[in-house]
């Protein structure tokens, strides 16, 4: 089920904001968790089981962590080691099985079947939270939770269930514990749901259905393919970003806080500056507990380019189980070890618009990689790009199509920096004329959604395959 769906929007979440807030605080918790494996188990009934035995396993495992820890440091040690090969292990079955089986099997005398398994959706999300659960437990960042409904609330919590942001435990700790929700924060959370919706239908998919539609023309022109592929730039972002907001959104309503998961990343003026604002908890939780655990940045400069090898191998495979995936990982390994090394204190020296067009030409290209799994049909568009094998360098149908797009591209151009969202606050804390008519605004925008999802089949998500 999709946040921008009608059964999500006009169904399933009144029924659950209104008994929410109907229930005693109680039973808050084990409400969200009812409500949540339904909504889990609305796209993937049999993998539901799956999800329920994860919670209880690592509930089991939080639990003697916690107890051991202090008193018996070496077993809450082998019991959280035992947490993350099983977690990982689930994650590496059910993602990662076919991938090597069909690599492996190109070998001489190597013949390992596929299995042919569906990848249960939302897995490497919730894998990532259930397992910083554990670990922040075994640091002492975090109480253990002795009541399992509330762990298996904060692992299937429905707003950011199936493509985050991944919240870490001692993140709402507190939050599930005891929270406060409000009219206030309820108003805000309306606000942000709204305008990620209005991300995700307005804008990503009318831009996903340019790209789809250059991706898959013929006769592509060198201009139709640049152009083409700054819509998926656009739609990725729109797309990811706005379930984000959405995410935020849902759980403000319920009092959660979750943190921001995007923080207009394409303002960037370096590629570490980027990795600070896109993803930022995919970011933070391989930091956190991957590149820290590992040494960082201690130990001298190839014990940390080792680091962030192991850093972006994985967050590149994290993606996908295809070999795009594991080069657009490495990619940025390699512009990032080349920013660490040498570029970024000469870069302070270049014009502030030279830094921009050098951060948006390298993430440009790197979702050119990212898009593609079928690396030929990648090959084939990059050649495209630079005249090998187009239909010429640009054709009237570009013309015509560019001159009635160019609004289009303004609107997300604008929409991508953070001017409009500080212009909105600023005459929002002090205008009572413009939250009146930002709640008609909101109005509309759910309107146009609406009427789009009724009239349009067309309603992807990306994040789905991940």
């Amino acid at each position: 089920m999709l946040f921008s769906s009608l059964e999500f929007l006009f169904a399933y979440l009144p029924i659950v904001l209104l008994i929410y807030f109907i229930a005693p605080v109680k039973l808050r918790n084990l409400w969200i968790l009812l409500v949540s494996l339904f909504f889990y188990g609305w796209g993937e009934p049999v993998y539901v089981f799956l999800m329920i035995f994860t919670v209880l396993f690592d509930y089991v495992c939080g639990y003697f962590v916690g107890k051991y820890k202090d008193t018996h440091h070496k077993r809450a040690k082998v019991i959280l080691i035992i947490s993350v090969i099983v977690n990982l292990g689930l994650l590496g079955f059910f993602k990662y099985f076919d991938f090597f089986a069909e690599n492996l099997s190109k070998l001489p005398f190597i013949d390992i079947p596929t299995l042919g398994l569906t990848l249960p959706i939302g897995i490497s999300f919730y894998t990532f939270q259930i397992m910083s659960y554990v670990i922040d437990v075994y640091r002492g960042d975090a109480r253990v939770q002795k009541n399992p409904i509330v762990v298996g609330a904060y692992v299937s919590l429905f707003p950011q269930l199936i493509a985050g942001p991944i919240v870490r435990y001692q993140d709402v700790d507190d939050a599930l514990r005891e929270r406060h929700e409000s009219v206030a924060m309820f108003a805000s959370g309306v606000r942000t749901f709204i305008a990620g919706l209005g991300k995700k239908v307005v804008f990503a998919n009318a831009a996903g259905a340019l790209w789809d539609a250059a991706a898959a023309d013929p006769e592509r022109t060198v201009i139709g393919a640049w152009v083409g592929l700054l819509f998926y730039c656009f739609q990725i972002y729109f797309d990811f970003s706005g379930y984000s907001d959405m995410a935020i959104g849902l759980g403000k309503m319920m009092g959660f806080r979750f943190l921001e998961n995007f923080n207009y990343p394409y303002i960037s003026q370096n590629i570490t500056e980027f990795w600070r604002r896109w993803h930022i908890s995919l970011g933070t939780w391989f930091r956190e507990y991957v590149y820290i655990p590992l040494g960082g940045n201690r130990g001298g400069k190839w014990k940390m380019y080792r680091n962030i090898f192991v850093v972006w191998f994985l967050t590149g495979f994290w993606h996908g189980a295809d070999w795009n995936f594991i080069i657009w990982g490495l990619y940025y390994f390699v512009l990032l070890v080349v920013e660490k090394t040498f570029l970024l204190e000469r870069m302070k020296r270049w014009p502030q618009v030279f830094r921009h067009i050098y951060t948006l030409f390298f993430v440009y290209f790197g979702w050119l990689i990212f898009v593609f799994d079928d690396m030929g049909a990648g090959a084939s568009y990059l050649g495209t790009m630079f005249g090998v094998g187009s239909a010429g360098f640009i054709s009237g149908a570009d013309v015509y199509s560019l001159l009635h797009k160019l609004v289009f591209i303004a609107i997300l151009v604008i929409a991508s920096v953070p001017k409009p969202r500080q212009l909105f606050y600023k005459f929002y804390e002090k205008s009572n004329a413009f939250r009146y008519a930002a709640a008609v605004g909101a109005l509309l925008v759910t309107v146009l959604v609406t009427a789009y999802l009724v009239d349009s089949s067309y309603n992807p998500f990306l994040y789905f395959r991940f």
